[in-house]
């Protein structure tokens, strides 16, 4: 066997170079310099003895070799974090290193309070989050950079074992003073479709709420804009339109010191799954488990 061989460190520096696709970037997310990094992949491309990386001012761009090689440093990447799982998992339980992505309509209104009882009877757990969308936390589970993601299913997540945490109703947010005077419950066809506000593409709850709805002009004519559901609060408080926000964001208090009436959607499917899922057998699943376990509790 050839005693020349890339190192897990060159082989993270080159994925991230290429997920980043700048190396200012890139060594930013890999917590180095950037001549440290630039220094990691020369190395690998001298050990392979080929050009990975096409570098200018300006671009920087992967040779076909280098793509296909990115591809490969995925998978040795994956299966490196499996063997470390594999490890960690012969210990006890819910102790050591996890990290964990959460999507931004659940990470602000659910982690605050779970995370001090969490913190409190798991004392030896050293929870590392990660806030992203959720294409890019399902992103980061496959590619080894999370080993769970809390989200909001229905949603395309490859194979994945999951865990049920709750149902999350949907509500329907209106200004104080709309003409419509809202009932208890909102119909799908009272929302007009020409003053709906919803987050920008990226978030699955735009996903849910629409498909909840089960009105396709909705999708055509809804305003996407909000980059985060305080944003929207914020939009409807000053009578720019209504929009939807899932039961955990009320119950954070999202609507305290606003004018905003919410009422839950009367709907077939006018709820969202909140779940943590994990990679398919991974060694540590009985771990997940008992996270979703704790989840549940809180």
């Amino acid at each position: 066997m050839s005693t020349y061989l890339p190192t897990i460190k060159q082989l993270q520096y080159l994925v991230a170079l290429h997920e980043h696709g700048h190396f200012g970037q890139a060594a930013k997310a890999s917590f180095v310099s950037q001549s440290t990094l630039s220094a990691g992949i020369r190395e690998l491309e001298s050990l392979l003895g080929v050009t990975l990386v096409e570098r200018s001012r300006r671009v920087v761009r992967f040779t076909p070799l280098g793509n296909a090689v990115v591809a490969k440093a995925h998978r040795l990447l994956r299966e490196a974090e499996e063997l470390s799982d594999l490890v960690q998992a012969s210990g006890k339980p819910l102790q050591g290193e996890l990290r964990m992505s959460v999507i931004p309509t659940i990470a602000p209104f659910f982690l605050p309070r779970i995370l001090p009882r969490l913190r409190r009877e798991r004392p030896n757990l050293r929870l590392f989050l990660r806030e992203e969308t959720s294409g890019d936390a399902v992103e980061s589970l496959h590619h080894g950079r999370a080993d769970c993601v809390l989200l909001a299913l229905p949603f395309a997540t490859g194979e994945v074992d999951k865990a049920h945490i709750a149902d999350d109703r949907l509500f329907v947010a209106f200004p104080k003073d709309d003409p419509r005077d809202p009932p208890d419950s909102i119909p799908p066809a009272m929302i007009d479709e020409n003053h709906l506000l919803l987050l920008e593409d990226g978030h699955c709850l735009k996903e849910h709420a629409l498909s909840a709805c089960n009105r396709p002009e909705l999708r055509a004519s809804a305003t996407m804009i909000g980059t985060s559901l305080h944003t929207l609060v914020q939009m409807v408080d000053n009578g720019l339109g209504m929009t939807m926000l899932p039961e955990m964001a009320i119950d954070a208090g999202i609507l305290h010191d606003t004018h905003v009436i919410a009422r839950p959607l009367k709907a077939r499917k006018a709820s969202r799954e909140i779940a943590l899922i994990w990679r398919k057998n991974s060694p540590r699943a009985e771990e997940f488990r008992l996270l979703a376990q704790e989840l549940q509790a809180g």
